[in-house]
């Protein structure tokens, strides 16, 4: 028997980190949705009990440091499944990318294994399940949009925004999100995103105010890092899209477009900025 299931990416239309917590980990408050564009997730079960992973990217590691080899072991050592499983990851998403690639197959891999072998686990243990294996997992679980807090596992989901063109483009570069959060002085932000004025702007489906409320703290800490990712967004912003922002912990930008013939012309000339440019629309 085989599955298959969609791992889409997911941008932030705002982030924001209040404080640092005792643990370690950054008390956040996001904003985050998803795109159309996607990993497809194959998963096949084998006769002996074990875990195989197989990607067409080269890039990715296809061991115990891959999120879904991670995320099949956590349900078969928990749930006592002594059946095997062969996961093939057609990856489309950019990695290390801002855009939880990486959590987006996490949870599709605990989605489908979920079906493969009939374990009838609800979504909220699902949920529960995700925030094992990264900040990011639990919101890829169920998708759609949502406020994140906590350090990312505390969700409520909200209504779709309006919809609208995306325009993603990923500079030649990898951001570790840990090192990027190591360098971030909550204390020092200067100015917060409000997740209210973002909220009431997708309620009233207000495209320009959602274009006006975007941010992210996290920005000038990798602009510092990473000068070229500050360069993009200004290219994004003169060619003319209505509201940029960096997803994550970067480097990958976005630009939010209403106006299709704007699309072809964005993309042509963040073509000649980086390699990896996608014209996508939000998954509404």
């Amino acid at each position: 028997m085989k599955v298959f299931e969609k791992a889409p990416a997911k941008i932030n239309l705002s982030l924001d980190v209040l404080h640092k917590r005792q643990d370690g980990y950054h008390e956040v408050e996001m904003v985050m949705t998803m795109v159309d564009l996607a990993d497809r997730i194959e998963m096949q079960e084998l006769p002996r009990d074990t875990i195989i992973i197989s990607s067409q990217a080269g890039y990715i590691p296809l061991d115990e440091k891959n999120l879904a080899f991670q995320a099949a072991r956590l349900i078969k050592d928990r749930y006592d499944v002594r059946q095997g499983v062969y996961i093939h990851l057609d990856k489309k998403i950019p990695v290390a990318a801002g855009l939880a690639g990486g959590s987006s197959d996490a949870a599709a891999t605990l989605r489908g294994l979920n079906r493969l072998w009939r374990l009838n686990i609800g979504s909220e243990e699902l949920q529960r399940l995700g925030a094992e294996l990264g900040s990011d997992v639990p919101f890829c679980v169920t998708g759609g949009t949502a406020v994140a807090r906590g350090r990312g596992e505390k969700l409520e989901p909200i209504e779709s925004p309006p919809q609208c063109w995306v325009v993603l483009a990923k500079p030649p570069i990898n951001v570790s999100t840990q090192e990027v959060y190591g360098k971030l002085d909550a204390k020092a932000i200067r100015r917060h995103p409000s997740t209210s004025g973002m909220l009431a702007a997708i309620r009233e489906k207000r495209f320009d105010r959602m274009c006006s409320e975007l941010g992210n703290v996290l920005e000038e800490v990798t602009f510092d890092l990473y000068p070229e990712v500050r360069q993009l967004k200004e290219v994004m912003q003169r060619l003319g899209a209505d509201g940029v922002l960096m997803s994550g912990s970067g480097p990958t930008v976005f630009g939010l477009v209403s106006k299709e013939s704007k699309v072809a012309r964005m993309y042509n000339g963040l073509r000649g900025f980086c390699k990896e440019v996608y014209a996508v629309r939000l998954l509404t």
